[in-house]
């Protein structure tokens, strides 16, 4: 089954080359030559080290690996393989040359043999999922095992899964481990064809990642002076909103009789003009000169200052909750003790939601509850800042994710003591 869709894969990757060609070709993107698995042969490990290989498609992926790459740097050599241009950028900012940073490949399978004979890994951890036939068909012809960590199938994706079951379960079935967020995932992904005793509860890495991150420092203080923060007035931070979600914090607030500063961050560029427009006069980041006095609109529209934005905040509303989105991430602005409004959408976060509810770490609400929620936050103090501890201690407490993946990759690998 797997030779066959490798051909037929081969084939539809052609044709869709093809047909889209216009599209792909009008787009932004650099690095094509390492797209198409072509580039440098990395140099060898050092003497009786195994090397593995990373894959995380972008930003995010990119950081919840840092934990578990900090855990495994010390026993194995570590190529991170990327896919997005902003997921480079981000990935050769944090390691420079400490690590191997690489671009995943497309997934003909000439490219992958190309990438293949560069890379040269023992083991290949996948992060959340992202299953390629042809990659994992070119794994198997060279004997190295893949693995799957802070594995997620989301409710969507599983039903499309489950529907190619018959087509796509031979690539479940190969997996040497998959190291889940939760029992429900863990459900799924034994529903796919992953043995049970190849299925292990592992948590989230988020966790991890949320508490390992150095403290914002000197990037708040600059942030602030560019933005023209006053501080001596509350801020509300809405991150990584998705479409409509500015025009609603902007309502809710005035509804609210908020009359503070107000900083949106939109998780895609795309959506960076609309939630300018939903914020008369609002600052741009982007922009090259320094806010002036009184502003109270503010607009992130650059990548990779989210949590340094979340650091200045009095409040915190996670966005693409309020919208059919799936949510996400509080587990940022937790870590950072911060005050966390979300809304009723967080399919992709749904565990960590529970437990800071369960912990009374965050406030939960429909869109139609976001006026007077903030409206409460804001009048009291007591409450915001034992919202914001509560969240750091259910941080710290749920950490400990990245040990249990790193010693999961070191025993298929045979190294360290792991």
């Amino acid at each position: 089954m797997g030779l066959l869709l490798g051909i037929l894969t081969n084939l539809i990757y052609l044709v869709l080359a093809v047909v889209t060609a216009p599209w792909w070709m009008g787009k932004k993107r650099s690095g094509w030559a390492e797209r198409m698995g072509k580039g440098p042969e990395l140099p060898p490990p050092p003497a009786g080290t195994k090397r593995l290989f990373i894959h995380a498609v972008s930003v995010g992926e990119v950081n919840v690996a840092a934990p578990l790459i900090a855990r495994l740097r010390e026993h194995v050599d570590i190529v991170l393989g990327v896919t997005t241009d902003t997921g480079i950028a981000r990935a050769r900012a944090m390691y420079g040359d400490t690590v191997h940073v690489v671009r995943t490949p497309m997934d003909a399978s000439w490219m992958v043999g190309r990438f293949f004979k560069r890379v040269k890994p023992d083991a290949v951890a996948l992060v959340e999922l992202e299953l390629w036939p042809n990659f994992i068909r070119a794994c198997g012809a060279r004997g190295v095992p893949v693995c799957v960590v802070n594995g997620r199938l989301s409710t969507r994706s599983f039903a499309n899964y489950r529907r190619m079951r018959w087509l796509v379960g031979w690539m479940f079935r190969r997996l040497a481990f998959v190291a889940v967020q939760d029992a429900t995932y863990a459900r799924r992904f034994r529903e796919m064809g992953v043995e049970d005793d190849r299925c292990h509860i592992a948590g989230t890495m988020k966790w991890d990642s949320a508490f390992d991150a150095p403290p914002p420092g000197e990037a708040v203080d600059e942030l602030a002076k560019n933005f023209g923060i006053d501080w001596k007035k509350p801020l509300i931070v809405a991150g990584s909103t998705g479409p409509g979600e500015a025009e609603l914090v902007v309502e809710a607030a005035k509804q609210a009789g908020y009359e503070g500063q107000l900083l949106i961050a939109p998780r895609k560029p795309e959506h960076f003009d609309a939630a300018a427009e939903a914020m008369p006069g609002c600052f741009r980041r982007s922009a090259k000169t320094t806010a002036p006095a009184g502003t109270k609109y503010f607009l992130l529209d650059t990548i990779g200052e989210l949590r340094t934005a979340y650091a200045l905040a009095d409040v915190v509303i996670v966005g693409r909750s309020f919208v059919d989105l799936y949510g996400s991430d509080p587990m940022e602005p937790a870590a950072l003790g911060k005050a966390i409004i979300i809304g009723p959408r967080v399919d992709d976060f749904a565990s960590a939601v529970k437990a800071l509810d369960c912990d009374d770490a965050i406030v939960q609400v429909t869109a139609d509850q976001l006026a007077e929620t903030i409206r409460q936050l804001m009048r009291d103090d007591a409450w915001r800042a034992q919202l914001g501890e509560r969240a750091r201690v259910c941080v710290e407490n749920h950490r400990g994710s990245a040990e249990r993946h790193a010693a999961l990759i070191l025993n298929v690998l045979g190294a360290g003591d792991g």
